[in-house]
């Protein structure tokens, strides 16, 4: 068994919760540490990011792997407290509640652009027709490397103190969203990321993840393996959202409540024609 040192176990507690399997074979680092210690982040000061993080999040971001080094993604990053809370009142306008505080909040709101523009674009200018880009394989590999690049981004947040929490409630909103940020055809909106200091008073526990037995498997995938380990992953949801004063709800019941309610789409059932509109075919 590998030794953790109390940092180490205080981590593995959060992430899996006490009544749950460990695994105690972990290699620790410093960067294993650091992917450990995530946690999304919804409650921000009024502070204003500091000068160069935008760029270094940038750089981090592009040096995540990409698809045949096409380089098919692109960051929209929203200072403008007016524009942004523009955004947000449409985002609010789409779910059950009247704001969404941690797009307010953050003093950035980047949104991740799933772009094939550049490639239509110069594939036009050497009089070419750009009959891959119609398939749906395009469209999910756009897809792929924009949530990639803007994890390393997350990662790269963490590192300089900030913290972070992805929207894909921007999906919602994914035909007008386009027209405010005025993007061009054979791109949208994957999901934003809001990015700010976070207010320590006011931030959330690290929410657990079930044990990996749920998720791990070895040369073949067994079925059902995961109602072993379901009570034990309910346990530590269930502490983790009597912690946070949350309503109590199992997992299973908000995975249910995810496949069964259209609530939960809150528009996002539109999203095929809205990406279709945007020129891509999804053949």
């Amino acid at each position: 068994m590998t030794t953790t040192t109390a940092v180490q176990q205080s981590l593995l507690e959060a992430r899996y919760g006490a009544a749950q399997q460990k695994p105690d074979n972990l290699i620790w680092t410093p960067q294993v540490e650091a992917l450990m210690s995530h946690k999304s982040i919804r409650t921000f000061l009024p502070d204003s990011l500091p000068d160069g993080a935008i760029e270094t999040m940038v750089a981090a971001a592009q040096s995540a792997s990409n698809s045949s080094a096409l380089n098919q993604w692109s960051l929209v990053a929203i200072t403008d407290s007016v524009l942004k809370q523009r955004i947000s009142d449409a985002v609010a306008h789409s779910v059950p509640v009247d704001r969404i505080p941690w797009i307010e909040e953050a003093p950035a709101l980047l949104l991740w652009v799933a772009d094939l523009s550049r490639g239509a674009e110069l594939t036009q200018d050497a009089g070419k027709e750009a009959v891959t880009l119609d398939y749906l394989d395009a469209f999910l590999m756009a897809s792929i490397d924009t949530a990639l690049a803007a994890q390393n981004a997350a990662i790269a947040a963490e590192s300089l103190g900030l913290g972070i929490v992805y929207l894909g409630v921007m999906r919602n909103i994914s035909k007008a969203l386009a027209e405010i940020i005025n993007l061009p055809q054979h791109s949208f909106v994957a999901f934003g990321m809001a990015v700010g200091i976070p207010d320590a008073s006011r931030t959330s526990r690290i929410r657990p993840r079930p044990a990996q037995p749920m998720v791990l498997h070895y040369n073949h995938y067994e079925q059902g393996r995961y109602r072993a380990y379901l009570d034990d992953y309910e346990a530590a949801c269930q502490a983790f959202r009597t912690s946070q004063r949350m309503s109590s709800k199992s997992w299973a019941g908000a995975v249910v409540e995810s496949a069964t309610s259209m609530d939960y789409m809150g528009g996002r059932e539109n999203l095929r024609s809205t990406v279709q509109m945007r020129g891509f075919k999804l053949k």
